[in-house]
């Protein structure tokens, strides 16, 4: 090949090797940075919907037993125009427990935990300091159970209660990675359904076992922060504190015609890209005087709901 020939060959020198690299690097750092962020972004509106479908689907099993707390099932009518209930007796009077209760609902402010067992649960431990989680539920209705030869009415009690999930908190260190608002703060929303067992042999009492629909410590959702309900009366003032079965309060608790519901739920995984000052922290409210701060990076949404009661007071 002559030397003017070789002249004419066309390439790249080193120089612009190089430059089409840095380019090339550039662009790509450029298009990984976009990337993070559109996928940060939607991991987040994925997390908070997460958080809100978690909450919606409690709220609706809540509001369905609430609306049914107080509930009789009635057979009609007689030959005399007279209304028929079931048999099953209401315990009366004033108890000193709501495990010897029939009230259609009672709510048991910052308590943690639930015994099918009296002592068990009269003796349990009591929220610490820390623990201002959460409200307990008590709900009461009556069913029908044609199938069941030895009790065709029923009555079961329903209770929503909290149990702690992670680890406790430790605000003695002074590092903010192990302070109260650490990430293992969370608990379970748990489920107890019991059944009034009534016959010629058993006077009656609650049970669990030998029950076929009941249960006892059934998790429904992980990773609460609070669960709050407030009673309201007839003129839609709230009852504070709620009525309890041991208390002179008592006449209230069929005064109950609605009751707010708040649930709040943590994401899962870390959610925010810097932690709060603890001068301006980030703040979950609630419905009363039960507004808690946290510094850390998880992402808490709230439900908040009110629910009509259709049987009680009637």
């Amino acid at each position: 090949m002559k030397k003017k020939e070789l002249k004419n060959i066309a390439g790249l020198t080193l120089i612009e090797i190089l430059i089409g690299l840095v380019i090339s690097t550039l662009m790509m750092a450029a298009i990984f940075t976009t990337y993070q962020v559109v996928n940060n972004s939607y991991s987040q509106v994925t997390d908070r919907a997460k958080i809100s479908r978690s909450g919606r689907d409690i709220v609706s099993m809540l509001m369905r037993d609430i609306r049914l707390a107080g509930f009789k099932y009635y057979l009609g009518v007689n030959d005399d125009d007279i209304a028929i209930s079931d048999p099953l007796s209401f315990k009366g009077g004033t108890v000193k427990h709501v495990q010897e209760s029939h009230d259609p609902l009672i709510i048991v402010k910052d308590k943690l935990g639930y015994s099918t067992n009296k002592e068990e649960d009269e003796n349990g431990p009591t929220n610490s300091s820390h623990d201002l989680c959460c409200d307990r539920i008590h709900i009461v209705y009556g069913d029908y159970d044609g199938s069941d030869i030895d009790q065709k009415y029923k009555k079961y009690r329903i209770t929503y209660y909290a149990e702690p999930r992670g680890e406790e908190c430790d605000d003695t260190d002074d590092d903010d990675s192990n302070d109260c608002d650490s990430t293992n703060r969370y608990y379970g929303v748990y489920k107890t359904k019991e059944s009034w067992e009534e016959t010629d042999s058993n006077p009656g009492s609650w049970i669990v076992s030998g029950c076929a629909e009941c249960y006892t410590g059934e998790l429904i959702r992980d990773h609460l922060v609070d669960m709050e309900f407030i009673p309201y009366n007839i003129d839609g003032r709230a009852i504070i504190p709620p009525p309890h079965p041991n208390k002179d309060s008592r006449v209230d608790l069929y005064n109950i015609r609605s009751v707010d519901v708040r649930l709040t739920f943590r994401s899962k995984k870390e959610f925010f890209r810097y932690r709060a000052k603890k001068d301006s922290p980030r703040l979950v409210k609630g419905i009363g005087n039960r507004t808690r701060e946290f510094t850390d990076r998880f992402l808490r949404d709230s439900v908040v709901v009110t629910v009509h009661t259709r049987n009680i007071g009637l």
